[in-house]
């Protein structure tokens, strides 16, 4: 699966992996791979450098202790199962006498906890069985509880809330002693102590104090900046977190269902539960129909459990995988297992994306450049030191031998020594990999200003090269709020201003018997005369609400029959059926679903006067007529049909629940079409989307006319002749070819009555043609889609949450404009990330040159520890900040998508960066040779005059940075400037670099060795970090190959035959 997921960007991530330890799939990275690529980055400050990677270890101490709680609640099970077999009829000794109740409940917490942990089905009946509990725990289990705030605290007070014991987020202080295991820190710490020590007793306390306390000044800024930035992120990241699992459900309290955070479920709750759901907490089932759970998460087997009232034990966390049922919540937090197990690991920010590796692989490549040049650097300046070569600023020699004392050499090495390192500091970038992590956090927050909740790190970044989006209609497309507009009932359309006149009463009374008993949503009529609530998906809503209408009164026609049986909606099937027993030995079976997927089950209809009619095929015909012309208009179909049954054939309770209700030779009732206007913006969404190079397409399980006409009024389809494979039902789709699906997985731009396998195989289809895939979803039958997809988009409204967990992001608004959003902010890190590249570069390659030709010409370098450290600040922290946080413009979605493969650093970067390196360096090296000439300091003391001219190269270099700060921000768009004065970040970060660098030459010169500059030299530094505007500017204009620097290379140096054919033979294998 992970060699043809990936073929996306033309290779197998076996091969890609195989090519770079730098390189890991979107998704699905396997733990060695993790391992490799760690093993393989030079790093000078692990705790930091990983901190927001995966924590291997606590992985598998996660797996460890979650082996541990499935093996316990196995060994449980099958205890008690020993013991219920060998004594079935003997009350467990493991209950009390008294049942210990507090706060005025029957029950107290630990004989509840007790029950449920063990699944003690003979307990629950020492207790009376469901109606006991319900008595004891103060509830109803129709009405729920009170849900007064006084019954709520009463709870919590006796049976716990349901939340768990977190670890603490970690302390300011320990990200300050993180950013201090910096090996070349902890180095420049050493050398400004002995530097400290050495020069007291040389020079004195007086003056003698200033080089090491400068040095160790710059490393404490450097350290606490480094550690405040991390700090604030990590707090990000909390929030963040705090909201994915903030998981929001429905509860049934005073007669009436409500929305609440799971935090305030409390035990007596009653807990309505469909397919999809999570079990919120421990509890029993009260009623349920066809309920199957997935324990998977709990026991490790992925088989289903059906629950009953035999078997009706629930465990918080699993999944609800069919059917629907009520449960009773009988333990919360820390008293059920799920509790315990998240009590036991802390939850883990840890999830390195593949741009981040990507960065670390440049990370490495730079830094072993940058050692290698710093080690020559080191050699160079002692050789020329113990040679008498380096001179101090007056011209006298350094290092005279015999003459020079002890201490002034091991000084001198000191801070030759400082030198070295501080340009390993400045020549390692550190900051890249976590300029994503910065990037990430700050587009996260934002993002979920923007309704889009990111479950995975990585789905920001890959969601910048999305090159399609496979959107549901309904919600997304639509604004969900679902209207019954058009009725055919009799053969006839009904009048919808007097339907309930309009139709004969049989008719009347079996649909409404029908809506009332065929639906997983409610009706709640308030005792005070307020508005009745009406609860439940869109659909099933529109559709109550016609029941209303129809003069339903939802309590009283649940009374007048039983279920039986039950056959949820279904969205492979598009139907779902009940089989409800009336009186005596009439038992009703009723359906509803697709209208023409019902129709073709019935061989009877009603007419307006209530008598049954056989469907001939030209009645059949007028029916589908009658379909297509509502689908045509948009209209969701939806049919209604019944067939009366014998009692005898019903099977007994306990053979029930595999019986499948028969859904042939039914009666048609009735036909409604439902309206589901498009949502205001959409059109301009979508066509947003294609100018981006992003093709929209709509999948969805309603008919395709309803497809094709929402489509054409979304933009998504413009030719309203289009025929397959443009449009095509997900039947046709299914039954071609592997081959034969790729190719018509190109051209379709609508998909209806697709089921979630359907969507499946389209994804894999897309995939494989090489498109990097980005499908919404909100059922429980989309988490396969939503997990092989590149990026899986779930419905924070609509959603269920196996949905969610299978998803990358939530859109909390389940509007398509919000996903359209979400590629923008996908854009926007990808192209930040690159800024920051660019621009740390362009000091890296600057300040290395400069130092390494003045430290081999002269043996001394322009740039001292104490001001490569301020650089080094300026560099990575702030300008991680500046330009990682650049927020999106409109013009990233006038461009083509970005390539997965595409290099990180393009041709336009290398040539911005090559323009602005080779300005600073020839400025530069210009000032530093000939600068007491060009600058007028020829008559100075010579020693002053050499001070001046290091300010001077020192000043200019940082003014450099400041001015290329704005060239970065716009690598590609002449106008630099355009909606900078938004930034406030930006502003903010430039203008205390400016201020600083005031202070530094002006105020701080025994620390940084600088003396203060005139008027004069302050315009003419300003002046040359000026040109680097224009020169940008003109640079700019030179046009760049469009082939890649590598690709470039490759073709001077044109593989061996040999090679050539290897990578052939590796290409047809993974095709295989």
């Amino acid at each position: 699966m992970e060699r043809r997921r990936s073929s996306g960007d033309g290779s197998g991530d076996r091969r890609r992996s195989s090519g770079s330890v730098f390189e890991i799939p979107n998704k699905g990275a396997t733990i060695d791979h993790l391992r490799r690529w760690r093993r393989m980055a030079i790093v000078l400050n692990a705790s930091r450098r990983f901190r927001y990677t995966l924590d291997l270890k606590k992985e598998e101490h996660k797996e460890e202790l979650r082996r541990k709680i499935r093996t316990n609640i196995h060994v449980v099970r099958a205890a008690f199962r020993f013991q219920e077999a060998g004594k079935r009829h003997v009350r467990p000794k493991s209950l009390p006498e008294g049942y210990g109740g507090e706060n005025g409940f029957g029950i107290g917490e630990e004989q509840l906890t007790l029950m449920t942990r063990e699944h003690n089905y003979s307990a629950v009946e020492e207790y009376g069985g469901i109606k006991g509990l319900e008595s004891m725990l103060k509830t109803d289990i129709e009405k729920g509880i009170s849900g007064d705030e006084s019954d709520l605290s009463n709870r919590r007070t006796t049976f716990g809330s349901n939340t768990y014991p977190r670890k603490k987020g970690r302390s300011f202080l320990v990200f300050l002693w993180e950013a201090c295991q910096d090996l070349t820190l902890v180095i420049l710490m050493v050398a400004a102590v002995i530097s400290l020590v050495l020069g007291i007793k040389t020079e004195g306390i007086k003056e003698g104090w200033y080089d090491g306390a400068s040095i160790a000044f710059a490393v404490i800024l450097v350290i606490v900046v480094t550690a405040i930035s991390d700090y604030k992120q990590s707090l990000q990241f909390q929030n963040l977190n705090e909201e994915k699992q903030n998981i929001h459900l429905e509860v049934i309290r005073g007669g009436r269902r409500m929305t609440v955070s799971i935090y305030d479920l409390v035990v007596g709750d009653v807990v309505p539960l469909k397919i999809g759901d999570q079990v919120p907490a421990d509890g029993v089932l009260i009623s349920g129909h066809s309920l199957s759970i997935d324990e998977s998460s709990m026991t490790g087997e992925s088989k289903l459990v059906r629950k009953d009232q035999k078997s009706p034990f629930l465990m918080s966390g699993c999944k609800v995988a069919d059917g629907y049922g009520t449960m009773l919540v009988t333990a919360v937090g820390v008293n059920t297992e799920w509790g315990l197990l998240m009590a036991s690991i802390s939850e883990d920010n840890g999830e390195e994306t593949p741009l981040q590796v990507r960065l670390n692989g440049v990370a490495t490549f730079i830094g072993a450049v940058g050692l290698s040049v710093a080690a020559a650097v080191l050699v160079v300046l002692i050789v020329r030191y113990f040679l008498g070569h380096t001179k101090n600023a007056d011209g006298t020699i350094q290092y005279i031998k015999g003459q020079t004392s002890t201490k002034q050499a091991v000084n001198g090495v000191i801070k030759i020594l400082t030198v070295a390192v501080t340009i390993v500091v400045v020549a390692v970038p550190e900051g890249l990999p976590l300029a994503v992590t910065l990037t990430l956090a700050y587009s996260m927050r934002k993002m979920m200003a923007d309704k889009a909740l990111v479950r995975r790190l990585s789905a920001c970044e890959t969601m910048g090269s999305a090159t399609t989006i496979c959107s549901d209609k309904t919600g997304t497309l639509t604004l969900n709020e679902m209207t019954v507009v058009e009725t055919y009932v009799g053969g006839e359309k009904i009048d919808n201003s007097n339907k309930s006149n309009s139709i004969s009463d049989p008719i009347v009374s079996l649909l409404i018997e029908g809506i009332a008993q065929n639906t997983s949503g409610s009706v709640f009529i308030p005792e005070d005369g307020k508005e009745i609530e009406v609860t439940g998906s869109p659909t099933e809503k529109s559709i109550l609400t016609w029941g209303l209408q129809l003069g339903m009164k939802f309590n009283e026609a649940r009374q007048k029959s039983s279920i039986l049986h039950v056959f949820p909606f279904n969205s492979e099937k598009k139907r779902g059926g009940v089989a409800v027993h009336v009186e005596g030995s009439e038992v009703h079976l009723h359906w509803k679903g697709a209208a023409e997927i019902v129709l073709s089950c019935c061989t009877n209809w009603f007419d307006s006067g209530g008598s049954t009619k056989p469907m001939t095929p030209e009645k059949m015909e007028e029916f589908k007529k009658m379909i297509e012309e509502m689908a045509a208009a948009s209209l969701r179909c939806v049919a209604f049909a019944y067939r009366p049954f014998e009692l005898e054939k019903v099977p007994k309770e306990d053979q029930r629940s595999d019986w499948a209700i028969p859904e042939n030779e039914l009666v048609l009732l009735g036909i409604v079409g439902i309206k589901d206007p498009c949502r205001p913006g959409v059109r301009d969404a979508v066509q947003l989307c294609f100018r981006a190079g992003v093709k929209v397409r709509m999948v969805t399980g309603d008919n395709l006319k309803t497809a094709k006409a929402i489509a054409l009024e979304c933009g998504i389809l413009t030719d309203p002749e289009a025929t397959e494979p443009t449009i095509i039902e997900g039947r046709a789709f299914r039954t071609l070819s592997d081959a034969e699906r790729e190719d018509v997985a190109e051209k379709i731009s609508v998909m209806g009555r697709s089921s979630p396998n359907d969507k499946l195989l389209l994804v894999k289809a897309l995939r494989s043609r090489g498109h990097v895939v980005a499908v919404t979803g909100d059922g429980t039958n989309d988490a396969p889609a939503l997990h092989e997809a590149d990026i899986g988009l779930s419905m924070g409204i609509q959603g269920t949450e196996v949905a969610k967990e299978s998803s990358d992001i939530i859109i909390l608004d389940d509007n398509f404009a919000s996903v359209v959003k979400v590629v923008r902010w996908g854009r926007s890190v990808y192209a930040n990330i690159q800024k920051f590249i660019q621009f740390q570069l362009t000091v890296n390659v600057a300040a290395l040159v400069i130092n390494v030709v003045a430290a081999v010409s002269t043996g001394n370098v322009p740039l001292n520890a104490v001001q490569l450290l301020w650089v080094n600040l300026i560099m990575d922290t702030l300008g991680a900040l500046a330009l990682a946080t650049e927020p999106p413009t409109d013009s990233l979605m006038n461009r083509p998508p970005v390539g997965r493969r595409e290099p990180l650093i393009t041709n336009i970067m290398w040539r911005n960066l090559i323009v602005q390196a080779l300005f600073q360096i020839a400025v530069l090296l210009t000032l530093n040779f000939r600068g007491r000439n060009l600058l007028g300091l020829d008559n100075d003391n010579a020693a002053h005059a050499e001070k001046v001219k290091n300010t001077f190269i020192f000043n200019t270099f940082v003014f450099c940075q400041v001015f290329n700060e704005f060239n970065s921000r716009k690598p590609e768009e002449l106008n630099i400037f355009e909606g900078f004065l938004r930034n406030h970040l930006f502003l903010g970060i430039v203008g205390i670099t400016v201020v600083l660098q005031i202070i530094i030459i002006e105020f701080l010169g025994k620390f940084t060795s600088t003396v203060r500059l005139s008027w004069k030299l302050w315009l003419v530094s300003l002046g040359i970090a000026f040109c680097s505007w224009p020169l940008a500017v003109c640079g700019k204009l030179v046009p760049v190959p469009k082939k890649s620097f590598g690709e470039l290379l490759c073709s001077c140096f044109p593989k061996k035959k040999d090679d050539v054919e290897m990578e052939n033979k590796e290409s047809s294998n993974d095709a295989v």
